[in-house]
């Protein structure tokens, strides 16, 4: 299959101008028929949107999302920071297969010129960034389409929305269904998902206390976790347990390891990503002072959540059926 794609021209010339350095304006589009767009909310800010011939995705969540829908015609390339586990890991290996690799390294703007692309995924935060030069607003200026997912959409300026995680999931799944015009098969993966998640939620343990877990992202000193706006709360609410971090209304953020104690968690969620795997933090979790007496470690109780089942996607509900398993056969 063929991988050369073009941009619409609006774009196309945008971007020459800018390699150029004339630094004329973009409008080259306002003639166009404006029944060839479709006004999509991006963090709460209506967007008219073309469909994408060029995508870019920042990450596994971006490019998974867009391969659930069945979109790899419409994605030029990807870029995955090393962060991140290999793409021939994810049940979507084929689709990345045909596509390519623009990057091992962050997402920038440059990157998304040289590529020609009309439309980059990414989170806010994490692809986007005011630091790093490249937004969703740089972006429009350059003529370039931009999609954020709703998961990050709670720290981005000027449009906040605060949705839980998983509703995230389905409505980014519906945005880009509408966005690329395949709105019932948009329709069918979420009904698919939801129905996923309930099966899980029918069979969570029920009898007592819910079991609180605290998911360990990174941090010696100091540990990173997930507070209340991020998919591992949803997976951990759903799967029968209770995030001892529920209560801040956060996305990443860091605790002490007092507040940890204090909650006395029966499971740890082990984050596994980077260059630190999962079993030296749990070495870690077994040696530190802070952390060898609470309940979960004295009963080897770790639970190993993979990078793109705990950021926005569809392996959010992988990890959740996963969790859900654990805890059903877990020994309290």
């Amino acid at each position: 299959m063929s991988h050369i794609r073009f941009v619409a021209a609006g774009s196309a010339l945008a971007l020459t101008l800018l390699v150029s350095g004339c630094g004329a304006e973009v409008g080259q589009d306002d003639a166009a028929s404006a029944s060839d767009k479709v006004t999509v909310d991006r963090c709460g800010e209506p967007v008219p949107y073309r469909v994408p011939q060029r995508a870019v995705a920042y990450e596994g969540g971006s490019a998974d999302k867009l391969f659930s829908l069945g979109l790899t015609e419409h994605v030029h390339g990807y870029v995955m920071p090393p962060a991140n586990p290999p793409v021939s890991e994810s049940p979507w290996a084929s689709e990345y297969a045909k596509v390519k690799m623009l990057s091992d390294d962050l997402l920038n703007k440059e990157l998304v010129v040289e590529a020609k692309s009309d439309f980059v995924v990414a989170g806010w935060n994490s692809g986007f960034s005011d630091q790093r030069g490249i937004t969703p607003k740089i972006l429009d200026k350059l003529g370039v389409q931009s999609f954020l997912h709703t998961e990050s959409c709670y720290n981005y300026p000027g449009f906040p929305q605060k949705v839980t995680p998983f509703k995230a999931l389905y409505s980014d799944l519906e945005r880009l269904g509408r966005i690329f015009r395949v709105e019932e098969r948009a329709d069918r993966v979420v009904a698919g998902l939801k129905k996923r998640v309930a099966a899980v939620e029918k069979k969570a343990p029920r009898s007592g206390e819910r079991v609180p877990v605290f998911l360990y992202d990174s941090g010696t000193d100091q540990p990173s976790t997930a507070g209340s706006q991020v998919p591992p709360n949803d997976i951990i609410k759903s799967a029968g347990g209770r995030n001892i971090f529920e209560g801040l209304d956060e996305r990443w953020t860091q605790v002490n390891w007092e507040a940890v104690a204090k909650a006395e968690p029966e499971v740890v969620i082990v984050f596994d990503y980077g260059d630190r795997p999962a079993e030296k933090k749990i070495e870690f979790l077994k040696k530190s002072p802070h952390t060898k007496d609470l309940p979960a470690v004295r009963k080897n109780n770790f639970f190993v959540l993979d990078y793109n089942e705990g950021i926005s996607g569809p392996r959010n509900v992988d990890g959740l059926e996963k969790f859900g398993k654990y805890l059903r056969e877990l020994k309290r």
